[in-house]
């Protein structure tokens, strides 16, 4: 790996994210100064051109994501001001020298689209969803909530609904095998029984209601965390897409300070489930060593929100998730997804969906029957500081971190399906070979 470019002084403030297009020729970057910048790739020189730069906000801004470009040029943006814009570019005519409009010369700009005011904190987290589930986005923020937004107008891209919305930590777990034959029973009855049937259903949706809110009260009353409810310190941070078509909508989202993922599963019938919850705890800290559903010593625990799965505080120590990424499926039996945390561990899971006999001979719809399992394949501290940023290659063969350290690390697998370091890039030989960087700085990696 080596170091191709340098933009320099490309924020006048602490850069807080920067995003390749689908080609990786623009590259767009936010900061702290409230701006988006957009930068054109000179493939001849390998030089980097600023392209765009606008106020793009009323406060910092955390996250900028591109849209897939069969629906356009399109940005979304997240901001601490509580909001999501998005952006699209427009063709627009440019001034001449008497201050007119010249109708020989022509220019681009950005222009806002639409705005999403939904959170009730920080939008620290913004992604489009893969262009086979259509013109979709994502977001969580620190008030615990994943919401989902859908554009109704692609032309305009002036109306976006808002499609879901869940908070994380509240989840309800997945239904036992006794509920779900219960419920199972429920959705057979005939349409003569036009008494019992929705008593029935009733009951269970009161139950349902009743246990949410109680694992809602749990996660704010845990014993030994004095003052836990400051949901600006404990909220959403972090999000990812399963890049694969075959399983339908699933996130992976990372909220509170526990360090757990959990992977959630969007359907358009019923409320998002979560299928799977990464636990990196060990397993002799969890209240429930014996659990059957724990995987490995850092413990994977399927459909799991309460205190036995390590939700709860157990006295480990353990820190924010603040980067997930799902890598491409690229014809694996199984996905890859990487987290980045503030106790300055990379994370590599392996998640293992079930198979279709499985699924089949489960007898449950859109694969709510079989287990989703995941386990820790690579765990690394090199970094010895928070990690900012993870993210995967096109082929998700080979995983780069970036962390407070001021490096840049590669992962990859071996032929023994062993991961390990690739190498790392650091700010020093930046400033070796361009003189001096700062946090408005941007290094351009190959």
């Amino acid at each position: 790996m080596i170091q191709t470019g340098l933009i320099s002084n490309a924020h006048s403030d602490l850069v807080t994210d920067a995003s390749y297009d689908f080609y990786g020729l623009r590259l767009a970057t936010c900061s702290l100064d409230q701006r988006v910048k957009v930068w054109q790739l000179d493939e001849t020189t390998g030089s980097w051109s600023l392209e765009h730069d606008w106020k793009a906000h009323d406060a910092a801004i955390s996250k900028v994501s591109w849209a897939h470009p069969e629906f356009g040029t399109i940005l979304a943006t997240a901001s601490f001001d509580r909001t999501v814009k998005v952006w699209e570019q427009v063709s627009a005519a440019a001034p001449d020298a008497d201050g007119g409009a010249s109708s020989s010369a022509s220019a681009s700009r950005w222009a806002e689209r639409a705005m999403l005011v939904d959170a009730k904190g920080t939008v620290r987290a913004v992604e489009f969803a893969p262009s086979h589930f259509g013109l979709k986005l994502a977001t969580i923020s620190s008030d615990n909530c994943l919401r989902i937004y859908e554009c109704l107008e692609q032309p305009s891209l002036a109306a976006w609904q808002l499609i879901e919305e869940v908070d994380v930590l509240s989840l309800p777990i997945s239904a036992s095998p006794a509920a779900r034959s219960v419920a199972q029973t429920l959705s057979l009855a005939t349409p003569t029984q036009t008494a019992s049937a929705p008593l029935d259903s009733a009951s269970v949706s009161l139950v349902a209601h009743a246990l949410q809110q109680q694992a809602a009260q749990n996660q704010n009353q845990l014993p030994g965390r004095p003052g836990l409810g400051t949901r600006e310190a404990d909220g959403g941070w972090s999000i990812s897409w399963c890049k694969d078509k075959y399983w339908g909508e699933i996130i992976a989202a990372g909220c509170g300070i526990d360090g757990i993922v959990k992977i959630i599963q969007v359907t358009p019938s019923r409320r998002p489930s979560s299928l799977l919850s990464l636990n990196p705890a060990p397993a002799s800290s969890a209240p429930s060593a014996s659990d059957p559903s724990i995987k490995s010593p850092a413990a994977a625990t399927h459909g799991s929100s309460g205190a036995g799965s390590g939700d709860g505080w157990t006295g480990a120590k353990t820190c924010a998730v603040t980067s997930i990424a799902w890598a491409p499926s690229c014809g694996r039996s199984y996905h890859l997804v990487a987290t980045g945390a503030r106790d300055g561990h990379v994370r590599i899971w392996r998640v293992k969906p079930p198979t279709p006999s499985e699924d089949l001979d489960a007898g449950a719809e859109e694969g709510d029957g079989a287990q989703w399992t995941a386990s820790i394949v690579g765990d690394f501290d090199d970094h010895k500081s928070a990690v900012g940023r993870v993210e995967w290659n096109i082929t998700g063969t080979v995983l780069s971190s970036a962390g407070n350290d001021g490096r840049v690390r590669l992962w990859k697998m071996t032929a023994g399906n062993v991961w390990r370091p690739a190498g790392h890039i650091s700010v020093e030989q930046a400033e070796e070979q361009q003189g001096d960087v700062d946090m408005g700085d941007v290094a351009v990696d190959d």
